[in-house]
């Protein structure tokens, strides 16, 4: 039988890592999601609000102590990052150092930059509705970064957000919003592969005939029409030697043979589709 010793409490009221939306209760689920992320993290974590949670819902008054001097006298993200690591003892000295090399890389992207990593993790963690408020404030204080040189973010940046806003609206299947973010895209980075995307969106939007009426406007750029159509000709390809698609094909037996099992298999489907799609929207 093995026993896992936490160091400090655990807390009854959860702590929200700001950035990563991750709730932890412990030093050891702050540890392991500061290790995970380190990537995305940025001075939001020096916080007195994190500290009061060290001490008070953790008990640990030592460390909240240490780090309430790191955050209040100039401290660096990754000292105070390291002083957590060190202090908890989850991980070996490697682990702490890679981590705390990591942390200093970052240091060098700008904050929009910064932000910009951490509403992507939102996207790939399928939370779509909290990633699109992200990408919303970062494009509405755009002038606020040109206005310092310091964090003065490049331009591809700001086409890269609008791309990636656009996939957080494909994700809610909003695809007249995601084919609008695409082209905004397209026409700040002049990027064939966002022009594709832009494509992709009102092929889903728009019914048929509407698409190829659609694609035939498209004069200047109908060399990426024909590259979308062969690039869907060779995923329907893939897709059919996927096992998901093979178990729904070999479903279509039962609808002739076992109509009740048909049903059933469908309703749980769909209740997995839903569970997924509400938290995307969480």
């Amino acid at each position: 039988m093995r026993v896992s010793v936490c160091v400090g409490d655990y807390a009854t009221t959860p702590y929200c890592i700001p950035g990563l939306e991750l709730n932890v209760y412990s030093m050891e689920e702050l540890c392991y999601c500061m290790k995970e992320n380190a990537f995305l993290l940025d001075f939001s974590l020096m916080n007195d609000s994190l500290i009061d949670w060290i001490e008070r819902q953790c008990g640990l008054k030592n460390l909240a102590r240490e780090l309430y001097q790191l955050a209040h006298r100039s401290g660096s993200l990754s000292a105070f990052a390291v002083a957590i690591l060190t202090y908890t003892g989850l991980y070996d000295e490697k682990t702490i150092r890679e981590t705390e090399q990591v942390l200093k890389l970052g240091a060098g992207l700008s904050t929009v930059e910064k932000r910009k990593s951490q509403v992507d993790y939102l996207v790939r963690q399928k939370k779509y509705l909290p990633a699109l408020r992200g990408y919303d404030q970062l494009l509405k204080n755009w002038g606020e970064f040109e206005g310092d040189p310091d964090n003065l973010p490049a331009v591809s940046t700001r086409g890269a957000i609008l791309h990636n806003k656009g996939v957080a609206y494909a994700g809610l299947m909003l695809y007249g919003q995601a084919a609008e973010c695409f082209l905004e895209a397209y026409k700040v980075s002049g990027l064939g592969e966002d022009y594709m995307e832009y494509l992709s969106a009102k092929r889903l939007e728009l019914q048929e005939s509407d698409y190829v009426a659609f694609a035939a406007e498209q004069a200047e750029n109908y060399q990426y029409v024909l590259k979308l159509e062969k690039r869907l000709e060779q995923l329907a390809q893939d897709w059919e030697l996927q096992p998901d698609y093979l178990r729904l094909y070999n479903r279509r037996e039962l609808r002739g043979t076992d109509r009740q099992k048909y049903n059933e298999e469908n309703d749980s489907l769909v209740q997995v589709l839903k569970s997924s799609y509400r938290k995307s929207l969480v």
